[in-house]
């Protein structure tokens, strides 16, 4: 009997605990937990409920009760004698009470369980590993009764599978809170801009307005005022902007840059109308700290189009258009039109932009790590250039990738980002962290303007990291050049490893692997963004995984963004992978801490229950 029950008891923390380590809602695993619990104890009724902040209770599953029971208790506080469940959590004490019809603690909520058949609640209180309690589990019966031997190792169970539950759900919520939030302004942050214009760009017959607009003179009044002021001024823009009602969302995006998103705008008056809105908003000025500042934004606007362009485009126009605006209009507004943009304009800007952020030292390396879907863990990380702006924004590759069409600016780049990878990978060695390699991408003009090899060694030499390290990513069509795949060749020879980068986006055929000396491939995210929609492109994948791991290269998926992708992932066995689902590029200390602070680990669909088990 005993070694059944321990046998179902397994198997309902490896369900549960499964479920937790994949992100499953809060509520949906207390649901599946209830029911579970009520198919090994029959004639048990289970709840489970929240207690919030404020010691109120805050109903969360019961599936076998009505509705309407867990709405008349929701907001209850708890106490003395609030029921088993608000007695259980004021005293963080287990209440049994065998008679509902009689015991002083129900007296007030009998009106509540007798006509429903409940004569019996017992209820545990569940706490958070600094032992504050956060919730209740309860079994009610129909008969007058208490627990018996196996309903009480099930409660022990059941509360200690709660905790795990309840403690990874509010984290959770915190990380989603600052994902999504500026912690300055307390306004929605670049990530949730970004995901918020990929979805609505999604629905092309949806147009919605999009303006950009920056704080003008924020950097003086920084150098006169100092930055609690200019902090202080940001805060109020924010607040200011906020106050334009529930029409619009606003976004800050970085040191003195906000977005407005407007779904209701569809044509450029409206667009007008609501930009002359927001610099009306401006006109008062602003007191802090005895000083009185006259607010003044520069703003420029875009209108989505029906015509496919991408989210990128978009931002891109809207940036354009602010761009012409702070030359044309500075306190003013600038629609966006096709003349303002033509591609030799944007590529001479992008040339200048990324020769000036070089000049003067703006242009800097993030990481985003690399993880091992079986151990979950991290194993090495790609780097990625940023360049950090005047006003202290920090601009990714995308937007300046124009400007490393000019062979000067590339070979550039390329050194100082050898630089800085060398000399962070130098620091995590000496920490004792463990990481296999950091990547970065070399492009055609890397290869052609000679002496990458020596450039290669001499920037990792200098900084005493074994050339094993590095590893070097090139697309299809960089290796397709003769003259390349020999130096590729060569400076494998030395040590480090190779990687394919954007797999399957190229010119590339299947031959070609066998015969270049090859560490990885890496998957384009196009293939991992259709994974679960389209079984052609599930089975190419599949027959990639497969066929590397015979040919004995390694394998990693680019671009995973949600669970569901990493879980399909895992399942066809791929070992690696890297996308904003684990991480976002960040900058060294923050790999370091990642790799101090958790050992590496990822939440990844490995992250299973003995995993969960042992962390409890």
């Amino acid at each position: 009997m005993q070694a059944r029950l321990d046998a179902a008891l397994s198997a309902l923390q490896n369900d549960i605990l499964e479920a937790v380590a994949t992100g499953v809602p809060f509520a949906v695993v207390a649901d599946r937990l209830c029911r579970r619990a009520e198919g090994l104890a029959p004639g048990a009724f289970c709840t489970i409920a929240g207690i919030d902040a404020e010691g109120l209770i805050r109903p969360v599953a019961g599936p076998a009760l009505p509705k309407s029971y867990g709405e008349a208790l929701n907001g209850c506080s708890i106490g003395p004698a609030v029921g088993s469940c608000g007695t259980a959590a004021y005293f963080g004490i287990p209440v049994e009470v065998s008679d509902i019809a009689t015991d002083y603690r129900w007296k007030d909520y009998q009106h509540l369980a007798l006509p429903l058949g409940l004569k019996a609640c017992w209820s545990s209180p569940i706490k958070s590993p600094g032992g504050r309690v956060v919730g209740t589990f309860a079994f009610y019966y129909r008969e007058p009764r208490g627990p018996n031997d196996m309903e009480r190792q099930l409660v022990d169970t059941c509360v200690h599978l709660c905790s795990i539950a309840m403690e990874r759900d509010e984290v959770s919520r915190r990380l989603q809170h600052l994902a999504y939030h500026d912690q300055l302004t307390g306004l929605f942050n670049r990530y949730a801009f970004d995901e918020t214009i990929t979805q609505n760009m999604n629905e092309p017959a949806r147009r919605f307005g999009l303006l950009l607009l920056d704080i003008d003179n924020l950097k003086q009044i920084n150098d006169r005022m100092g930055h609690s002021v200019g902090d202080a001024l940001i805060c109020e823009v924010g607040r200011r902007l906020a106050s334009l009602g529930s029409g619009i969302n606003v976004y800050r995006l970085g040191g003195d840059e906000f977005a407005v998103i407007c779904p209701e705008c569809n044509d450029a008056g409206n667009m007008a109308e609501l930009a002359g809105r927001l610099l009306g908003q401006m006109d008062l000025p602003y007191e802090c700290d005895g000083n009185t500042i006259l607010l003044q934004v520069t703003i420029g606007g875009v209108l989505s189009s029906r015509d496919g362009s991408s989210a990128d485009m978009l931002r891109q126009n809207a940036d354009l258009a602010l761009y012409h605006a702070k030359h044309t209009a500075r306190g003013g507004y600038v629609h966006f039109h096709p003349g303002l943009r033509t591609s030799i304009q944007c590529r001479t800007e992008q040339i200048a932009f990324l020769d000036k952020a070089l000049d003067e030292n703006r242009v800097f390396a993030h990481f985003q790590p690399i993880i091992c879907m079986q151990r979950a863990k991290i194993v090495g990380v790609e780097s990625l250039a940023r360049i950090r702006t005047d006003e202290g924004k920090i601009i990714s590759a995308g937007a300046f990738a124009m400007g490393l069409t000019d062979s000067k600016n590339a070979f550039r780049l390329t050194s100082c980002m050898l630089e800085q990878i060398a000399s962070a990978m130098r620091g995590w060695i000496d920490e004792g962290l463990e990481l296999r390699h950091v990547a970065v991408n070399l492009s055609t003009i890397d290869f052609q303007r000679g002496n990458l090899e020596q450039r290669l060694c001499a920037a990792f030499e200098a900084h005493n990291v074994p050339l094993h390290y590095l590893q070097i990513e090139v697309t299809e069509n960089v290796l397709m050049d003769e003259e390349v795949a020999s130096q590729v060749a060569r400076l494998r020879a030395k040590g480090m490893q190779i990687a394919l980068d954007d797999f399957g986006t190229g010119f590339a055929s299947l031959s070609h692997l066998k015969d270049f000396p090859l560490d990885y491939i890496k998957i384009d995210k196009s293939f991992v963004d259709n994974l679960l929609t389209d079984t052609a492109c599930s089975a190419i994948v599949e027959a990639l995984i497969s066929m590397a791991q015979k040919m004995q290269i390694g394998i990693v998926a680019e671009g995973v963004e949600t669970p569901e992708q990493a879980a399909r992932l895992f399942e066809i066995g791929c070992p690696l992978a890297q996308g904003y689902h684990f991480a976002r590029p960040v900058d060294g200390e923050t790999i370091a801490t990642l790799l101090r602070s958790f050992d590496g680990k990822i939440s990844t669909p490995a992250l299973g229950a003995d995993h969960m088990r042992n962390s409890a």
